[in-house]
């Protein structure tokens, strides 16, 4: 069978000089052609068995703006930590216990549900050597498993569609928010980015294109893009010459097309089976629920948390985020079990770092590095894994706890375990795996 080439996006595509010469001459020949092949190829690629519908699910979940991992996971009997923190530090006895010398931050008791009923596990002291301290650096080494001296122009997970999912739909991997993330660019273009408001999916986009109304009948042929919006994918591979690019643009729009149908179906017909926090978080792991109730061949979902940033009054918001983020999880956990697919789900957490050890005088944090990590799931084995550093100040990576664990250990971890798949070709080199699962 011949393989359909990868698709630019259209940013991509009209950027190109020569391609958009091209249009002159190929509009004869694109119209003369018929759009059956193509057609069939989006609708087999729906129930493609590479993405199987009772297969393992990931869900990643951004912690965005760099969470503070010294109070979401609290040293417990620590007079270093409770030195550097005189105001911001969370009491001995009001810490969540999850051992002699951890507690829950006393308003994720969401999370210390999961944590009793056996589900959560907390890798301690994630980071990666010599880090960097800015948002949008850091957040590319998290999203492409990258060393901090190099950089990726794919993502992990997208990697891991191009060496695993070869020929499934673009809705192999899922992204609720404003943007396809990083994390699933790939060589042959993967991924559907869906905005959702309140229980309903109201708009979606293949890659990176404008976001597309869910409720809009797709736009008939000869219509302009705006009766049915614009639809992009990831940036892939230029089209092998002699291929016509109005074929790409329109295999593009059908398989978008195809993908925003079948999700809107679903979202549709699914029932939820929890009660959720009437939160943005809270709306999009319901959503998130619901497609995987409903059959999603979607192996990756992707959600993400915002407000992290805490270098002022970190206090009051950051309580609110993580009691946001406790519910949001406790409910999810909750629907997956009342599903029957709790034990083919695991959801991570990540953020891009952690903050600095000592409290600033604006009653915030500063960006830090080593931080914790969330995962939760029926495989995932619960209890601290690795060790939490000492944070005397000799111990301390310029002011920051200093990392344990590399972050590309925890994904081999879900590679291997998880998902059922080699790490090595995705990350570029092996790292020890962990027991968390």
């Amino acid at each position: 069978m011949k393989r359909t080439p990868p698709i630019l996006t259209r940013r991509q595509f009209l950027r190109r000089g020569a391609i958009v010469g091209a249009l002159t001459w190929t509009i004869p020949v694109f119209l003369d052609r018929t759009m059956a092949t193509l057609q069939a190829a989006a609708l087999d690629a729906v129930v493609s068995p590479a993405t199987g519908r009772d297969g393992r699910i990931l869900v990643l979940l951004q912690l965005a703006g760099g969470n503070d991992g010294l109070n979401a996971v609290a040293p417990v009997g620590d007079d270093d930590y409770h030195r550097a923190r005189p105001t911001l530090g969370i009491a001995d006895s009001a810490a969540l216990r999850l051992g002699e010398r951890a507690g829950l931050h006393p308003d994720l008791v969401g999370l210390k549900a999961l944590w009793d009923d056996g589900h959560l596990g907390v890798v301690q002291a994630v980071g990666y050597p010599n880090p960097n301290r800015s948002h949008f650096r850091s957040t590319d080494i998290w999203q492409t498993a990258s060393d901090a001296n190099r950089s990726a122009t794919t993502g992990w997970v997208g990697r891991f569609f191009d060496s695993c999912c070869a020929g499934a739909p673009a809705s192999v991997g899922l992204g609720l928010g404003g943007q396809m993330p990083l994390a699933f660019a790939a060589k042959s273009p993967k991924g559907v980015i869906v905005e959702n408001t309140g229980n309903r999916a109201r708009k979606a986009s293949v890659g990176d294109g404008p976001e597309v109304a869910m409720d809009e009948p797709p736009a008939s042929e000869g219509e302009s893009e705006g009766a049915g919006g614009s639809i992009g994918m990831l940036a892939g591979e230029l089209p092998p010459s002699g291929g016509s690019p109005l074929d790409f643009v329109r295999r593009t729009e059908l398989d978008a097309r195809v993908s925003r149908e079948q999700i809107a179906e679903i979202a549709a017909k699914a029932k939820g089976q929890g009660s959720y926090p009437a939160t943005r978080l809270g709306q999009e792991l319901a959503f998130v629920a619901r497609l995987i109730a409903g059959g999603m061949v979607t192996r990756v979902y992707y959600v993400s948390q915002g407000g992290y940033d805490t270098h002022t009054n970190q206090k009051g918001a950051h309580e609110r985020l993580l009691r946001e983020l406790g519910d949001a999880l406790r409910a999810f956990a909750a629907d997956l079990k009342a599903q029957g697919n709790f034990d083919r789900v695991l959801l991570m957490t990540f953020s891009e770092f952690g903050r600095r050890v000592k409290e600033n005088g604006s009653g915030g944090t500063d960006h830090g590095a080593g931080a914790p990590l969330f995962a939760l799931g029926g495989g995932v084995k619960a209890g601290l894994h690795g060790e939490m550093p000492s944070l005397a100040a000799e111990h301390l990576d310029r002011g920051d706890v200093a990392f344990r664990t590399d972050f590309r250990s925890v994904y081999a971890t879900v590679l291997e375990k998880h998902l059922g798949v080699p790490s090595s070709p995705i990350l570029g080199r092996a790292f020890p795996l962990l027991g968390l699962l």
